[in-house]
């Protein structure tokens, strides 16, 4: 296009753009532009996460071994810290405070015992968990993958320190009396069940400790105030005859004491039946799903604003 100016020259002007009037959006959409980092569907990203797999458990495997590779005694750390805690309780609790009664030493220490490895195992998940993204910023704004793969990595690698402080748990257990039987079968069962718990409330704490550092300070006063109130130094339906059912209730019915007293029941010979609350198994599911269910569509729902800001 063309026009004459007022000296007689000829002005050449640019015709008008076709996408002139569309906005942004419309011209993204218009050459398929889509926003850089944006958060993926569900199901897509259920499918980006699946494909970082082996990732997942190379580096779950790679900060196991890390975490004691200063120390002289290495990878047994993984053992003693849990036993170690377990002989302080013991000694406070156990002899002091005689919050073993109700139940015999070969029942009583077996007893202690699981219940500090497998609350370890939830305390250790919601710890890592609450650093995963805050504490490996370098790594999530340097490479583009599923923000999940941190919270599951770190609560897949607490599993694996699990498994292997069950040799010494088994050998406790062995001492006291609680020989191997089908019973122990349903060790399987319980792990997996809160495998799926951690990974939930560690997506759960990933997301609030990235938008909240200072959440990991707070962390271990709320994970000890949950450890005294899940009766793992003490029967909850003993301890507190004497009080409102309904309190026992309660204390009963939280994911960490039942995890814990479904441990016990698989594994301890004198810990019956009649310790667990009712329909004991469905609330084990039930907490199970829907903490791992709603912990990775909340954490799923802050993707794109993982490392940013």
């Amino acid at each position: 296009m063309s026009e004459t100016t007022h000296d007689g020259g000829v002005a050449v002007t640019e015709p008008p753009s076709p996408d002139g009037h569309l906005t942004a959006a419309e011209l993204a959409a218009k050459y398929g532009l889509s926003v850089s980092g944006a958060r993926p569907s569900l199901v897509e990203y259920v499918r980006r996460l699946w494909g970082r797999r082996h990732f997942i458990i190379a580096f779950s495997q790679a900060k196991l071994t890390a975490q004691y590779s200063q120390a002289k005694l290495g990878q047994l750390w993984q053992v003693a810290t849990p036993l170690l805690n377990a002989l302080v309780y013991y000694l406070i609790f156990g002899l002091i405070l005689n919050a073993g009664r109700g139940m015999s030493k070969d029942v009583y220490i077996p007893f202690l015992v699981t219940g500090v490895f497998v609350f370890t195992f939830t305390q250790s998940s919601v710890m890592a968990g609450v650093r995963a993204i805050s504490g490996n910023l370098g790594l999530v704004r340097a490479l583009h993958f599923p923000r999940a793969s941190l919270p599951v990595s770190f609560a897949l690698q607490q599993l694996q320190q699990l498994l292997f402080s069950m040799i010494v748990l088994f050998a406790v257990a062995c001492a006291f009396g609680s020989y191997p039987d089908l019973s122990w079968v349903l060790i399987l069962p319980v792990l997996a069940l809160q495998f799926l718990f951690n990974t939930g409330l560690a997506l759960v704490v990933a997301r609030m400790g990235a938008k909240t550092p200072d959440l990991a300070q707070l962390m271990p006063f709320i994970m000890r105030t949950w450890m005294y109130a899940s009766g793992v130094m003490f029967s909850i339906p003993i301890m507190l005859e004497d009080k409102p059912a309904w309190i026992a209730d309660v204390l009963q019915w939280n994911p960490a004491a039942i995890y814990m007293d479904l441990m016990r029941f698989a594994l301890i010979d004198g810990y019956g039946s009649e310790n667990l609350p009712p329909h004991v198994w469905a609330v084990a599911l039930g907490w199970a799903l829907v903490v791992a269910v709603g912990g990775f569509v909340y954490f799923w729902k802050a993707e794109e604003r993982y490392g940013r800001g």
